[in-house]
């Protein structure tokens, strides 16, 4: 039997797969308008500094969570799957439940009494220490996030992740503004609402679905066997994450706060195309974990070879319709701002060649959990290494802080690119089939697009903004659906699921 709400079939995977990506795509949309006037909100009241006081803190806060929720957002599907007919799915989740409460309770209050990792500038009031609250809080909606992505349940991740948190952290950042008493550590409390907002709604849908526990008690030794079992995969999860805030760690080492502050609105900008891979992620892993009970690895590589090249194309259009017109972009957040823009295409480009490791990893963590880790760790080390010896360059030849961002986002491109080649050749040479997502159907497809995108830079900003970026996603979008897309692609874009008959 499949999990609650799996399509059934020949094609049920597929299918599966692709009603994840349409409900995810709809998220990405919602996340986009939601994003938006947080930035606008955060770069044009609070500033390029007191942002980069808050993406300080955020890279530890979110590390942290990641690492306490035990990788339960890809880990628990296998749980899960592994315990059908021998224990309540509740009792389950509620395993995982209580670990990340526990451990991420203690990661609270240490770095309540020990906060220098999170303002290295020692710039913070008591009220911004409130930010260590969200530890827990993000942590608990990783895993019943991932309960819910179980069931194919991806319209609870969307209203939680593309709705309720962007707009929750764009509003209560506007009003705490405004408020006197508040207004300095206004951002930090809006993140602080926002997570709670969206651990609400996936509490909702949680207990709706799989309700209470039953007979459930804790079990030491049991849970001691599965925090053991989980390190690995919670390492890996969060040196992933990593790789994408890793860059703002040094940054701040290096670089002035404000410099933080515009690398992260480009990084907020580029990481919207990341979001299409990471909304996969959640009905890839049950998928894969259905095929591994029956060792159908042909399956497998077939489904990340498929989902990869969906991510791939998707994300390249994306890249070109927010890179092509940069300048304008970032200077809807501010006018100082727009010396960002080069880092800002150097995370889009990043964002592309990383998607052939992010469906690798989701089949890998499962088959060669440990060597995916070391792989891990060495991406991460090769990019922190080279990030450092790129900035030193550019203080070496004088360069303006701007090009700090850009080197960046540069050692980031390039370890990103090594890792998705490292990671496609690791799972091919496992399952026995190739593992390869790259088409020459997006080159053909960029084409027209940067054509028209450097046609639209002609225009003034607020054209470049509100017909440049429909305008290359059209071009784009028309050659990648009549030269890339095969009947097989698209079921991605049929509510029904089912494939062309021709």
């Amino acid at each position: 039997m499949p999990p609650n709400g799996a399509p059934d079939g020949p094609d049920g995977d597929i299918a599966a797969l692709a009603k994840g990506g349409r409900t995810n795509f709809l998220g990405f949309l919602l996340r986009l308008a939601a994003r938006i006037p947080f930035l606008f909100i955060a770069g044009r009241l609070y500033g390029a500094a007191e942002l980069g006081r808050f993406a300080s803190a955020l890279v530890v806060v979110e590390l942290v969570a990641l690492l306490c929720s035990l990788g339960e957002k890809r880990g628990l599907a296998q749980r899960l799957a592994e315990g059908e007919g021998k224990t309540h799915p509740t009792n389950v989740v509620f395993d995982g439940i209580l670990l990340a409460t526990l451990f991420s309770s203690l990661a609270a209050l240490f770095f309540w009494f020990v906060p220098a990792p999170l303002f290295p500038s020692g710039q913070y009031t008591w009220l911004d220490l409130l930010i260590v609250l969200a530890i827990p809080g993000y942590a608990l909606t990783e895993i019943v996030l991932a309960a819910q992505a179980y069931k194919y349940d991806i319209a609870t991740t969307v209203r939680a992740r593309a709705v309720v948190e962007p707009w929750a952290i764009s509003i209560m950042a506007g009003v705490f503004y405004f408020v006197p008493a508040l207004q300095k550590s206004g951002l930090n409390l809006a993140y602080l609402v926002s997570i709670y907002a969206g651990l609400a709604v996936g509490l909702w849908s949680f207990l709706r679905s799989y309700g209470l526990p039953k007979g459930w008690r804790p079990r030491p030794r049991a849970m001691s066997r599965m925090t053991v079992r989980a390190l690995p995969l919670a390492t890996a999860d969060a040196i992933e994450w990593g790789t994408r805030r890793v860059d703002i760690f040094i940054l701040g080492l290096f670089a002035a706060p404000a410099a933080v502050g515009v690398y992260y609105v480009a990084q907020q900008v580029a990481s919207l195309p990341q979001k299409l891979k990471t909304s996969f992620e959640p009905i890839l892993g049950p998928v894969i974990t259905k095929n591994l009970k029956t060792k159908n690895y042909a399956k497998i590589a077939q489904q990340v070879c498929q989902v990869g090249f969906w991510i791939t194309a998707m994300q390249a259009g994306i890249a070109l319709a927010l890179g092509l017109p940069g300048e304008a972009v970032m200077g809807l957040v501010g006018p100082n701002f727009v010396g960002g823009t080069g880092a800002l295409a150097f995370l889009l480009a990043a964002e592309v060649v990383a998607a052939t490791a992010v469906v690798s990893e989701a089949a890998l963590i499962y088959v060669a959990r440990v060597r995916n880790l070391w792989i891990s760790i060495a991406t991460i080390a090769f990019q922190a290494v080279l990030t450092v010896g790129l900035i030193l360059l550019v203080e070496t030849m004088d360069y303006p802080e701007a090009f700090k961002a850009a080197a960046a986002a540069i050692a980031l491109m390039i370890a990103l690119g090594l890792a998705s080649l490292v990671k496609a050749m690791l799972l091919g040479r496992i399952l026995g089939h190739p593992v390869n997502n790259w088409r020459w159907a997006v080159v053909w497809a960029a084409a027209p697009a940067i054509v028209v995108g450097y046609g639209v830079t002609r225009l003034p900003e607020w054209a470049e903004l509100l017909f440049g970026i429909p305008a290359i996603l059209l071009a784009y979008g028309w050659v990648i659906w009549r030269k890339g897309f095969g009947p097989e692609d698209r079921v991605l874009f049929r509510r029904n699921g089912a494939p062309d008959a021709n």
